[in-house]
């Protein structure tokens, strides 16, 4: 299976152009969340990625709500839940984990707890599609350190997906790490492929 994967998009109508032309090519199409800014913006960027919909797994980010998202595309949506795609069984979990400092515009986060009770009930999956990074891989900002969130990387621990995607560290854009065997990847909005 051929996988286009991306997440961070912020709006960004070249962007998604790009990963229109990319997708051609892909059997799957992962969306990591921040598809908005400051929840503005979704519709048009949806809108702008529905050719790419019946073939799109997406999980909201911070800045739009799950409720949000649902309602502006057509797009498999997974927020604690999975789907099964040609054989391979998809989990996913957006908003930011840990939450961020309060924001004026109203971060859509979880706290660690929220998040281990969402994933709890997934024992076994292929994929994970996160917006936010586990704890200790691709979730340093500078001056800040790492991030990252302990319940996604429990969870990761556990489950032991063979491929991890997230977003939302936008300075570990294009890195990776490994959590047991499995392979996490903070992705970007350019398009990134996988093999699985």
């Amino acid at each position: 299976m051929r996988i286009l994967a991306f997440s961070d998009v912020h709006r960004d109508l070249e962007a998604c152009a790009g990963l229109i032309e990319a997708a051609e090519e892909a059997d799957l199409v992962l969306g990591a969340g921040d598809f908005a800014t400051s929840h503005e913006g979704l519709t048009e960027v949806m809108d702008a990625l529905a050719p790419l919909a019946a073939k799109s797994v997406f999980v909201p980010g911070n800045n739009e709500s799950l409720t949000a998202l649902r309602d502006t595309t057509t797009a498999t949506v997974l927020h604690g839940e999975t789907c099964t795609r040609n054989g391979v069984t998809i989990a996913g979990l957006g908003g930011g984990i840990p939450p961020l400092p309060p924001l004026p515009w109203g971060s859509w986060d979880l706290t660690e707890e929220e998040a281990e009770t969402a994933l709890a009930g997934i024992g076994s999956a292929d994929i994970l599609v996160l917006h936010s990074p586990p704890k200790g891989v691709a979730d340093v900002i500078d001056g800040k350190g790492s991030v990252g969130s302990v319940a996604l990387r429990d969870a990761i621990e556990r489950i032991q997906p063979r491929l991890v995607v997230c977003g939302h560290i936008h300075d570990c854009w294009g890195r990776s790490g490994t959590i047991g065997t499995s392979s996490v990847n903070n992705l970007g909005p350019a398009p990134t492929w996988f093999e699985l």
